[in-house]
């Protein structure tokens, strides 16, 4: 899906993911609350059945803001099949994978945004991930990844090395090219509601 606003190659790459992350938060700003609530069901049942979820043991996750695909039914199911649960604890300018035991340990941190208790004290090695959950804005089909622009996952991702990095996302986020730096790191597999790149 292209943008609205053309993306010209004489633009820095920053001025054409600035436009890009406008278009996309408009265009995930229009869907109903419905609509999220039966397309993120959709993509997390859709993950549940990849045999990359059955063979991981160690997932890492984030709590979803309002616009994004809702994980909350992931997270029952990943701590009922044993998995152990990962999710980001931001310190300073580094981000680490705390532990989730149960629902029970999650608390409103930063920006809103549930993350896990005492999360410093449960802090998991990264080379031990199977598999990250990566949130993002916009996705190609070559797996580029568009985020919010922190470059915390782009920093993790170097850590991370024998994790496989899946992007859960709404068609509407799919475009023809994510403008990409030399240190931005793509994802491993990007799955929708109706295509799995």
């Amino acid at each position: 899906m292209r943008p609205k606003k053309k993306l010209s190659p004489m633009m820095t790459i920053d001025a054409q993911k600035k436009i890009l992350r406008r278009e996309i938060n408009s265009r995930l700003k229009k869907m109903s609350a419905d609509e999220r609530k039966l397309f993120s069901q959709a993509v997390v049942e859709k993950f549940l059945a990849t045999l990359l979820y059955k063979n991981s043991n160690v997932i890492m996750a984030y709590s979803s803001t309002a616009l994004e695909i809702r994980l909350g039914e992931f997270f029952f199911s990943a701590l009922s099949h044993g998995k152990i649960l990962a999710l980001p604890y931001i310190k300073g300018r580094e981000m680490f994978a705390a532990k989730l035991s149960s629902l029970d340990e999650l608390e409103v941190g930063a920006y809103g945004i549930m993350t896990v208790k005492n999360a410093a004290d449960k802090i998991l090695d990264a080379d031990k991930i199977d598999c990250i959950i990566t949130p993002g804005l916009a996705f190609d089909a070559h797996c580029n990844r568009l985020g919010k622009g922190g470059g915390y996952y782009d920093k993790f991702f170097v850590s991370s090395v024998n994790a496989k990095k899946i992007a859960l996302a709404f068609d509407c986020q799919i475009v023809d090219k994510v403008p990409t730096a030399p240190n931005d790191i793509a994802v491993d597999v990007v799955i929708t509601p109706s295509k799995i790149f």
